[in-house]
């Protein structure tokens, strides 16, 4: 037996779904005008039945209308009719309207909501369950808050005008008929805890198989190697099925309103019939009456509904106003000023950086001057890509400060500061577009020649030029069209024409063959001209001219300096020389 919903329970039902239909404040003007509307939809319906009941008592009892009354009496039917067809039509329209734009809107702000979080909720959150709440959840949400707001402009005010009809009719015969109205609510209480239960939990699952999908294609490669293709299908398949036992539950509950309304409205009908055979009522007053109750099955149809679909689509919006409420951590400080001019240092002064209660950085200080390269190098775990991350506010420093030109970047506009900045990474991160778009991406005004000097510096305009469309050519999602060296290339020209004074290379030769690590090597190397660069390195052969290497090991710089420095010195960074080459000559593989 379903549990009665608690007071507090109930209260932030009805909270979250008066911040859901918030959304639709900004268009108050088209829901007074769908307002208006339902009313011309229920007052016309109502003109309805008293015009057909003065035409069937003038019909069936000519002796009390004229056929002139009777004939005029009939042509307000088609008036009636219309009225009630354009407000049935703008009504849904226009509410329809503002139910299908805020799910538009709320969508929207939950896309730029994410784009406002910082690099650190994303490493929390699943990729599946981020695209299921902006786009299942949101879809949920659309038929609910269209249907709700439709029925309560146009139903209300057909349930009044046929109370009206009734009571006009016979006020004893309306008021036994209408004591049964109310029973209708026993079963949408009942049911209305479990459908929005059942509703967050197949939202959940339904987030789960998203994610299942997203994996499964990204990783298709890993998965065929492997032969886990019926592991893969089993866990999709049970998923699937939960999703499936959760939709079951909502539509059961659903399901089983109707049904129950019927009965009772069939009960009241039935008892109707032997009253009016008691009370030797006229044919066009029966009628009429019979009507009246016919047409107020709809209305307290979806009037009763409406608590469910608050129900389904607060489960919905429980979704989407969690992921609106995370904080964002990275924030514009109140004053800040563009970042312009030349960049003549950056100075890491007392940098601590913890994820949590999980250090990360500790005390690290150290400046580069414009034109220098930094590299940083150290086992997996150190802290070098934490570190680079700090630079472009990817995430905020724990204690310390970092400066350009004296100034703590905290202080000037985020925008401006990462236009400052050039990324190469070793994942490349491309778009299913053209090679031309991938390249301008970040400075989508450039014209084909400064695209195409780009990808000459960087040693792609070749293998551009000799894909079917050249420089249109779409290179498919996160690039798979092309090789691992390509993408790199890619990218590069695309830091290139950014034209950024300061570059983060992360890595960005670890994964690429001997050719292809020479290919991109070149192109670094023209990046990195007159830029200050921080390079993150997996192989120290591209870093042995650096104008300084720091060592990091658990989060702290043991050791500083040149590479010649460095060696001398006979510590973390010597034995790791030594792992990797052997007579001065890099290793394969």
């Amino acid at each position: 037996m379903t549990e009665p919903q608690t007071a507090p329970a109930i209260k932030r039902e009805w909270e979250t779904y008066r911040r859901l239909l918030g959304y639709a404040r900004p268009y108050t003007g088209r829901i007074v005008s769908g307002i208006i509307f339902g009313v011309i939809f229920g007052g016309s319906t109502t003109g309805v039945l008293m015009a057909l009941r003065k035409t069937l008592t003038g019909v069936f009892e000519p002796d009390k209308f004229s056929l002139g009354a009777i004939i005029a009496i009939a042509a307000l039917l088609p008036v009636f009719g219309l009225a009630r067809g354009l407000g049935d039509y703008f009504s849904t329209y226009l509410l329809e309207w503002v139910g299908n734009r805020v799910v538009l809107d709320l969508r929207m702000a939950l896309f730029r909501h994410l784009q406002d979080l910082s690099i650190s909720f994303y490493g929390t959150s699943r990729t599946g369950d981020l695209i299921s709440r902006t786009t299942n959840d949101t879809q949920l949400i659309t038929s609910s808050v269209s249907s709700v707001l439709s029925d309560l402009a146009k139903q209300p005010f057909t349930l009044i005008g046929m109370i009206g009809v009734l009571l006009y009719l016979d006020w004893k015969l309306a008021f036994i008929s209408l004591v049964l109205f109310p029973i209708c609510i026993i079963p949408v209480a009942t049911f209305g805890r479990k459908v929005r239960r059942s509703s967050r939990e197949g939202q959940e699952q339904m987030a789960d198989v998203v994610g299942i999908l997203e994996e499964n294609v990204t990783g298709a490669r890993i998965v065929k190697a492997f032969g886990m293709e019926p592991h893969e299908i089993r866990r999709f398949y049970e998923r699937c099925r939960l999703v499936f036992s959760r939709a079951m539950r909502v539509t059961r509950a659903r399901a089983s309103v109707e049904p129950v309304i019927v009965l009772i409205s069939l009960v009241g009908f039935a008892l109707i019939l032997l009253y009016a055979r008691w009370r030797h009522m006229s044919f066009a007053e029966f009628f009429t009456f019979g009507a009246a109750l016919v047409a107020m099955y709809e209305p307290v149809k979806k009037l009763s509904k409406i608590h469910l679909s608050i129900q389904q689509s607060s489960a919905a919006a429980d979704r989407i106003f969690d992921l609106l409420d995370q904080p964002v951590q990275v924030r514009e400080r109140t004053g800040a000023r563009p970042l312009t001019g030349q960049v003549a240092r950056i100075t890491f002064d007392g940098v601590t950086f913890s994820y949590g209660d999980k250090p990360v950085l500790r005390g690290i200080g150290f400046e580069a001057r414009r034109g220098a390269c930094v590299a940083l190098v150290g086992g997996s775990g150190a802290g070098k890509s934490t570190l680079v991350s700090l630079l472009p506010r990817f995430y905020d420093v724990t204690e310390g400060r970092i400066l350009i030109n004296g100034t703590d970047i905290r202080d000037f506009t985020i925008e401006s500061l990462r236009k400052q900045i050039g990324l190469v990474t070793q994942e490349t991160i491309l778009f299913n577009d053209t090679a031309a778009n991938n390249i301008a991406y970040g400075a989508p005004d450039a014209d084909r020649s400064a695209i195409e000097n780009a990808a000459r510096r960087a040693n792609a305009h070749d293998f551009i030029v000799a894909m079917p469309e050249g420089y249109d050519t779409a290179i498919g999602e996160r690039g798979n069209r092309l090789s691992g060296g390509q993408r790199q290339r890619l990218a590069i020209a695309r830091a290139l024409l950014r034209d950024a004074p300061i570059l983060i290379l992360d890595e960005a030769t670890s994964a690429l063959d001997t050719e292809s690590e020479r290919l991109v090597q070149d192109a670094l190397n023209t990046l990195m001209t007159g830029r200050t660069v921080f390079a993150i390195a997996h192989r120290l052969s591209t870093i042995q001219n650096s104008d300084l290497i720091l060592v990091l090991e658990n989060g702290l710089i043991v050791e500083r300096g040149t590479h010649r420095e460095l060696l001398t010195q006979g510590g973390a960074y010597k034995r790791l020389y030594d792992l990797q080459f052997r007579s001065d000559e890099p290793r394969v593989g």
